[in-house]
């Protein structure tokens, strides 16, 4: 009876509005101020909550949305968008693809969807306008190529499902990896087909990479070369062992305010207090989120709850297909309603024990769930990603997210074929 009253508390809570991380403080003191008798109080419940950020893995998080902002502040997304418009700007869907490639090397360096959509959006949309692609196709485009900022590492997703599950992030990360490439290449397949239908303005776009030519291949690299560099940094780093991926992260924001202060010099002195107080103000609810979600997780593991969950999907579906498929419907819903950062704190202690029980490996299992909530970025209501992007252009929400099924279509192709083909996740994790 318990757990029920939990989960309908839980539901009218977030009906109402009430913020995710209280609405999860509240349901996980209810079974102690209900029962007097209950295993639990609310003052071990409470000190669980700080307990569970007192973690070094977690540091990652706030360190990579540091560096990820002083980036973006640093304009690398413009210098990475040359290099890849002057190899692909001259074949068919070039400049979008190259707008893709962006975001897929950005997304290594932001570890966050929306930001990705921010940084590449904002310096891309306009040009990609100037050349005659169609507004609405192109703020699409950005907006669904965000999603591969949780997906190619470092991702914070990645950080936060690790603590969750206890898998490594280091694994995650390199798991993450050809995921993100094959999302890129179907994404990028359906820029060509959709160029193809409907054309491009070729003198229009000439004209921007001639002048990418003229300054030739050798100054174009070696403008882009610091920014290409930053990702090889930080996953060297983690891969060939010499720092953990929260020593990482921090490597990463010395590197970014390095280049971006004075490589590039387009970050100000007068920015950086504004640089930090976005980065807190990106961090501190997730901080939050995190506490709750910590003291929640030990209440259901004490309710029993993701055992029962277990049983009924276990009993309800014979085959590991079925069962997968299921997973993969409930995740999309979720990713629709819920940010990636709650959805995974909330569902890996219910989920994880279903799919182990399966033989499924918890890393593999850990992409299908990001990458099943990175769908969530752009599909309605909450579509993050779509907000963003409607910010930048000022075309309507629901405009942008007609013109994104077909991208959408695609990247749950990937989503297929990642969850029934393990090797996909697995083939680079030692």
């Amino acid at each position: 009876m318990l757990p029920i009253l939990i989960a309908i508390l839980f539901i009218v809570l977030l009906l109402i509005s009430v913020p995710i991380s209280s609405a999860l403080g509240i349901v996980s003191l209810t079974p102690s101020l209900l029962d007097p008798n209950f295993s639990i109080s609310a003052e071990y419940i409470i000190r669980s909550m700080l307990g569970g950020i007192d973690s070094f893995p977690l540091l990652a998080v706030p360190m990579f949305v540091l560096s990820g902002i002083l980036m973006a502040k640093g304009g690398v997304s413009k210098k990475l968008f040359d290099v890849f418009s002057y190899f692909l700007g001259d074949h068919t869907a070039g400049m979008p693809c190259a707008v893709i490639v962006t975001c897929l090397f950005y997304g290594a360096i932001s570890g966050s969807a929306p930001a990705t959509v921010a940084a590449v959006g904002s310096m891309t949309i306009p040009l990609q306008i100037r050349m005659g692609y169609d507004k609405t196709f192109i703020t699409a485009l950005v907006a669904v190529a965000g999603g591969l900022g949780v997906i190619i590492p470092p991702s914070i997703p990645f950080i936060l499902y690790g603590m969750a599950s206890g898998a490594s992030v280091g694994k995650m990360f390199m798991a993450g990896i050809l995921p993100g490439v094959l999302i890129a290449a179907l994404l990028m397949l359906y820029a060509f087909y959709y160029c193809k239908r409907h054309g491009e303005d070729k003198a229009k776009i000439h004209e921007e990479v001639d002048v990418l030519h003229e300054k030739g291949f050798v100054k174009v690299f070696i403008e882009s070369f610091w920014a290409l560099l930053t990702p090889v940094i930080i996953l060297g780093c983690i891969y060939s062992g010499i720092a953990s991926p929260t020593e990482a992260a921090v490597i990463s924001v010395f590197y970014a305010f390095i280049i971006s202060k004075f490589v590039y010099r387009t970050l100000a002195w007068k920015d950086i207090k504004g640089v930090f107080v976005e980065a807190i103000k990106t961090f501190a609810p997730i901080l939050f989120i995190l506490a709750a979600a910590v003291a929640f997780s030990r209440i259901i593991t004490l309710l029993q709850i993701p055992q029962s969950a277990g049983t009924f999907i276990l009993h309800s579906f014979s085959s590991k297909f079925a069962v997968l498929l299921i997973i993969n419907v409930l995740l999309l819903i979720v990713g629709m309603v819920m940010d990636t950062s709650p959805a995974i704190l909330i569902l890996t202690p219910i989920l994880l024990p279903i799919t182990t029980s399966l033989g499924i490996d918890p890393i593999h299992f850990g992409i299908i769930m990001v990458v099943n909530l990175a769908i969530g970025f752009v599909t309605p209501p909450i579509g993050i990603n779509l907000f963003v992007a409607s910010s930048l252009t000022d075309v309507p929400v629901m405009q942008i997210a007609k013109k994104a099924m077909p991208l959408i279509g695609f990247f749950l192709l990937a989503l297929l074929l990642i969850t029934f083909v393990p090797a996909i996740s697995l083939a680079l994790v030692g």
